[in-house]
């Protein structure tokens, strides 16, 4: 895939530098806290992703005091920044564009959205957040991270590499260690930790109108995965997908990740709005389910004999589904995400499933315990996926589930009320994103 690097000087004579694969949707792309256009540069070669190839103009960037961009620059406030995006596509000619933005980049890739509605077309967010004071997951954890950059930047920190990495990472602690100190020198990379740390651009998501794809790794520590449902569940109408690795995921991980970024990126014009106007909205209940110790399992058995498990589990769920008239929206890594219009049929599969993996459970060397959330109202459906407070409610409910377990919405209680279905009230518990608490019910299916 041809690459080309150019640079942009920006209004305060600060240097970016920005690179060009493929022809068509424009994108760009604006990295995490510290980049290096020379070290990221094969990442989509190594995934085997071409943007080109399904119809998208990626650009990266890296941020000032990064990468080949200028280093100490005076200026790095979030509207400096947010400038400098704005400055990339000027330059190589955008009238508008959809944006993404990883980890640190993902308020710059926020703001810019909030604030040129008219400009970006569609907003993607992968592994980051809205508020600084989620990063590592609590105050110790944030001061000891910015206490070791400041300390021993560009040296193999157990702390920052237990952070940042795991046993299945694209790069190991000493390779990681290694990035760092290419990627900024010290001074640089704790300026915009510090930076990063303060940001708070919570009050700006309500404010965009780009259909929006949020995208976190689950076993992210440097910006857990809360923060990410966080950014979902504040813009309207916001897609979410989770997948497994840590904040720097392996090979498999990110491939999966930017499979998705590239196909919503690609798919449609690249310029809707999610107004309303060019989605079908209809009322479904929406099913999630889930593998309880998903990661631990894989670890456990191995990549090989855990995959064996997965594709097991993915026949017995799209079987049961096909048997109840339910659509399969996508598959989450170890989880579905499907759709019915009928409530009852909605239901009967979520018990259905739990009976199926019950008794596949009996005789299984490696049993399968799956969660089960259902809700039911009118989700938007845009390219054959399915999002808005009805999907994200489903998927809060879902989390709240233990293993075997179906709990569901209030509203698919009331609308199979007389069905012969059995609920137990599960009271209520606030979902992060709703403003008042919801109350569950676990739908019991054993004999």
């Amino acid at each position: 895939m041809k690459r080309e690097v150019r640079y942009v000087t920006t209004t305060d004579g600060v240097r970016i530098a920005y690179s060009i694969q493929g022809e068509g949707v424009p994108f760009i792309w604006v990295p995490g806290w510290i980049s290096h256009l020379d070290l990221d540069g094969p990442l989509l070669q190594m995934l085997g992703i071409d943007p080109g190839a399904h119809g998208v103009t990626w650009v990266q960037m890296d941020k000032r005091g990064s990468g080949l961009s200028s280093r100490n620059p005076a200026d790095i406030s979030l509207e400096a920044r947010v400038g400098d995006v704005i400055a990339v596509a000027e330059d190589v000619g955008f009238d508008s564009f959809a944006l993404g933005g990883i980890s640190e980049g993902g308020p710059i890739a926020l703001t810019t959205a909030a604030t040129y509605p008219d400009r970006v077309t569609k907003l993607v967010i992968l592994g980051s957040y809205a508020n600084g004071e989620s990063i590592a997951g609590s105050p110790d954890m944030r001061e000891g991270m910015l206490a070791v950059v400041r300390a021993e930047w560009g040296v193999g920190s157990r702390l920052m590499t237990d952070l940042f990495t795991n046993q299945n990472s694209i790069l190991n602690g000493e390779q990681f260690s290694e990035y760092q100190r290419i990627a900024a020198n010290p001074s640089d990379a704790r300026r915009i930790l510090e930076a990063a740390v303060a940001i708070d651009v919570r009050p700006l998501l309500s404010k965009i109108t780009a259909p929006t794809l949020v995208i976190h790794h689950r076993d992210d520590r440097a910006v857990p995965i809360d923060s990410g449902q966080e950014v979902a569940a504040g813009i309207k109408g916001a897609r979410f997908l989770s997948f497994p690795g840590a904040h720097i995921a392996s090979v498999d991980e990110w491939r999966s990740a930017f499979s998705a970024i590239i196909d919503f990126v690609s798919a449609g014009s690249g310029a809707q709005r999610n107004t309303g106007t060019t989605s079908d909205s209809t009322f479904r209940t929406v099913l999630f389910t889930d593998i309880v110790g998903h990661t631990q399992m894989m670890r456990r058995l191995g990549d090989e004999k855990g995959r064996a498990v997965l594709r097991e589990h993915e026949q017995v769920t799209r079987n049961t589904l096909k048997t109840y008239g339910g659509y399969e929206v996508k598959t989450l890594g170890d989880g579905f995400m499907a759709s019915f219009t009928s409530i009852t049929k909605g239901v009967e599969c979520a018990i259905a499933l739990q009976s199926a993996f019950h008794e596949r459970n009996a005789s299984a060397a490696e049993p399968v315990a799956v969660r089960v959330g259902l809700n039911a109202g009118e989700p938007v459906q845009e390219d054959g996926d399915l999002f808005g407070e009805t999907v994200i409610l489903a998927a809060r409910i879902a989390a709240k589930a233990e293993g075997a377990e179906i709990l569901v919405a209030n509203a698919v209680r009331e609308l199979c009320s007389g069905k012969g279905f059995l609920f137990a009230d599960r009271g209520e518990f606030v979902a992060k994103g709703f403003e008042e608490p919801v109350r569950v019910y676990e739908v019991r299916w054993r004999e």
